[in-house]
């Protein structure tokens, strides 16, 4: 339909490396949560979104999700996984990294490219 959506969202828990969960603060949802879970396998890293949203505008926001947000929704997360895929396993996903303070105690970056091993969805 041409619209597009977007929202700003803070991060409300995380555990290292496992998981975060993310809360719309504003935007064009009347809420949106998402919570983001990885784990590792054998073959790579599975990633998982679990995605709980509701539209505004009452009775008729009902309707709007009903019909055309779920897909948009579901859609968007297909997209964003095609790319966190290409990104990770690329290595490009180093240019979205901060620099670290020399002498500051982190885990060490892996000299190989991340593989994702398979990307589910839950909206």
């Amino acid at each position: 339909m041409g619209l597009r959506l977007s929202h700003t969202s803070r991060i409300e828990e995380i555990r290292p490396y496992t998981y975060f969960r993310e809360v719309m603060t504003s935007g064009g949802f009347r809420t949106y949560e998402q919570e983001h879970h990885f784990a590792p396998m054998d073959d790579g890293t599975r990633v998982r979104d679990e995605v709980r949203f509701a539209a505004p505008m009452g009775p008729l926001g009902v309707v709007l999700e009903r019909m055309l947000l779920r897909h948009y929704v579901g859609r968007m997360l297909v997209e964003r996984h095609r790319w966190l895929k290409q990104v990770a396993e690329s290595g490009e996903w180093r240019k979205y990294l901060h620099s670290v303070p020399e002498g500051s105690e982190t885990a060490p970056l892996p000299e190989q490219p991340i593989k994702i091993a398979k990307m589910q969805r839950f909206a």
